[in-house]
């Protein structure tokens, strides 16, 4: 595997958007047309096309598609949508898919298109740094703690959306852009996330704990994960094993919850 041009220590998939150097978590700067070196991210001239990526975002594409088909395979089937609801008694009597399933559930078209187009921004920005298993890993965890954040705060609603993954998502990008000395407010992230806060405490019906939850989770997988990256020259298995961890312990605290005696 390549080598960091600045840091020949460390091994790295992914190389600059623009001169083609491989690059390590902490050389990345994110652009709207990939990752870039220190050097060429100070450059006015941009690539202005997608293969110019150091890695395309097939993995959020791929979690697009899926949100999509799940959303139009519950429309035709009443049922199916009720049985894939996060729902804490549910999930006390032993249907635990649920914490998963709801992560990719959506009610209305509107729910839909707001949550794509916010994976779609943030998958784009931050899969070409991370890898297509990390990020994936990290989308996965963030759905589980937000579905954590459920069962700890409104377990006996019904919830559903991508949001909580959503969530976990823009916690990623703000570690990684911290990581990487990018302004938060320039940037950005900090407004937004400020924002869709305010949005998930004043507006009524919307879950909490799923946002909260995945955010939660986002941030402390990406810090993790980037730790692991800088630190260690091989460091995806280390990665992914610990987001499994996290993964599983969300998924038996929550059922923990579910099952306690107060609901």
């Amino acid at each position: 595997m390549a080598t960091c041009y600045r840091h020949p220590n460390r091994e790295t998939g992914v190389s600059c958007s623009n001169c083609g150097r491989p690059i390590c978590p902490d050389c990345m700067t994110p652009t709207p047309v990939g990752m870039r070196c220190p050097e060429c991210s100070q450059q006015k001239t941009q690539v202005k096309t997608l293969r110019s990526m150091a890695v395309e975002p097939i993995a959020t594409y791929i979690l697009l598609a899926i949100n999509v088909a799940v959303f139009f395979g519950a429309a035709s089937s009443p049922q199916a949508l009720s049985d894939m609801l996060l729902f804490g008694p549910a999930v006390a009597d032993g249907e635990y898919w649920r914490l998963i399933s709801s992560g990719f559930l959506h009610e209305q078209i509107f729910h839909l298109i707001m949550n794509l187009l916010a994976l779609y921004w943030l998958g784009r920005m931050i899969e070409p740094a991370l890898g297509h298993a990390r990020f994936v890993a990290i989308y996965l965890v963030s759905l589980l703690t937000g579905s954590l954040g459920v069962m700890l705060l409104d377990p006996t609603s019904f919830t559903l959306g991508a949001s909580g993954a959503v969530y976990g998502l823009l916690g990623a990008a703000i570690v990684m852009a911290r990581n990487r000395n990018i302004g938060l407010m320039q940037s950005g992230l900090l407004p937004i996330l400020a924002l869709n806060l305010g949005i998930t405490f004043l507006i009524p019906n919307i879950s909490i704990g799923g946002h909260l939850g995945g955010l939660a989770g986002g941030l402390l997988v990406t810090f993790v994960i980037e730790e692991l990256s800088r630190r260690r020259r091989n460091s995806l298995p280390l990665a992914i094993g610990f987001s499994v961890v996290v993964g599983v312990a969300a998924v038996v605290g929550a059922v923990a919850l579910a099952s306690s005696p107060v609901l």
